[in-house]
């Protein structure tokens, strides 16, 4: 080797529970660092609801009109839209991917490995159902139901942002293997 060329580094293989989630040979993947940069501007976000939420949780107001004017629960809100945008318009769609993909991703290097998009979409939907429940309880009256729901949706934020482990994801995976949803169903 001359001394002016630098070796080629191997190429990272993800590691075993990811690479399940690898986008398959022919199909289109994305970026596995995009879910986990909208994730970490949830986990923020969610994080702010449970401060915002913690404040007036044990004795909530009386009215509807009074607790769905409530700042917590209209973030929570604002949280669970984009949770919809993304499961149903499909990760790519979503405006964190959409930001990441025209504005961070043009600084990075190219990624490792190529992610399949199917199990973050899953994860969406699977946000939107925990932060729904929050705001469905909350306007039920039902004390700490929001700070509790956007907890729960902050630990798996938190976890796929800093830890790289989509629980989402990981459901996603076990549901295609029981045969309960994805390409095993539609093989059946």
């Amino acid at each position: 080797m001359n001394v002016n060329q630098t070796p080629t580094p191997e190429p990272v293989r993800p590691t075993r529970s990811k690479a399940a989630l690898a986008a398959k040979p022919g199909h289109t993947g994305i970026d596995p660092r995009g879910p986990r940069f909208g994730a970490g501007i949830t986990a923020v976000l969610l994080l702010t609801v449970i401060g915002l939420g913690l404040d007036g949780a044990a004795a909530l107001p009386a009215s509807i009109a009074e607790r769905a004017t409530q700042p917590a629960f209209i973030l929570l809100s604002a949280i669970a839209l984009l949770f919809a945008w993304g499961a149903f318009a499909g990760i790519q769609r979503h405006p964190y991917g959409l930001l990441f993909k025209n504005t961070v991703r043009r600084v990075l290097s190219a990624p490792s490995h190529r992610e399949d998009p199917r199990p973050p979409t899953f994860s969406q939907a699977i946000g939107l159902i925990v932060t729904g429940l929050g705001i469905v309880l909350h306007l039920a009256a039902v004390p700490y139901a929001l700070v509790i729901f956007a907890a729960l949706a902050f630990v798996a934020a938190f976890l796929n942002a800093v830890f790289d482990y989509c629980l989402g994801c990981q459901l996603y995976v076990l549901l295609v293997r029981a045969g309960l949803i994805g390409s095993a169903r539609a093989a059946k």
